[in-house]
């Protein structure tokens, strides 16, 4: 790979960094070029994507970015899944991948700048997706603007009652 080459990948990666959400690197010696491809499929359904490159030229590209501080891993073969969008859906598709396929290492992730564990990304991944929870929330300010709606309607029925109360009561006398 001469020079130019590297420069390229090096420019492509870094503007890859800078506008990912979340950064996940796992070491995946051991997967077969199958295995590779199911799981960059199955990363390109939700929106993310998996890029292998030297760890040189990941360390040079993640210069002014939060992937700088993946560095202390980035020893041995790396692949690097990148999530622009939704953070919790790459997160899962990881996870189960790893799980059935053991030889697939998570080792550290980046999320909005701060650098988290297997544990934190084990954990992201049990997290509702975003359609579910943009799902609930609408669910919830529904559920707020009827009930204030019914409460409205209440006082108004009440004042209603009252003034008919009222009227019967002039009426009668």
């Amino acid at each position: 790979m001469d020079l130019s080459e590297k420069k390229t990948i090096v420019q492509d990666l870094h503007d890859k960094f800078k506008k990912s959400k979340l950064v996940i690197l796992a070491d995946y010696k051991g997967l077969n070029v199958k295995h590779m491809t199911d799981l960059r499929s199955e990363l390109r359904k939700v929106d993310a994507s998996c890029k292998i490159a030297k760890n040189s030229l990941v360390l040079k590209a993640s210069g002014e970015t939060d992937v700088v501080l993946l560095k202390e891993f980035l020893k041995g073969p790396n692949a690097l899944i990148l999530s622009y969008d939704d953070p919790v859906s790459p997160a899962k598709v990881l996870i189960d991948f790893a799980q059935e396929n053991n030889k697939l290492q998570i080792k550290s992730a980046v999320l909005n700048g701060k650098l988290i564990d297997f544990d934190e990304i084990k954990s992201l991944s049990m997290l509702p997706s975003r359609e579910v929870l943009l799902s609930q929330v609408l669910s919830a300010l529904n559920g707020v603007s009827t009930s204030f709606v019914r409460v409205l309607n209440g006082v108004a029925g009440n004042l209603l009652n009252v003034l008919n109360a009222i009227k019967d009561q002039k009426e009668s006398s």
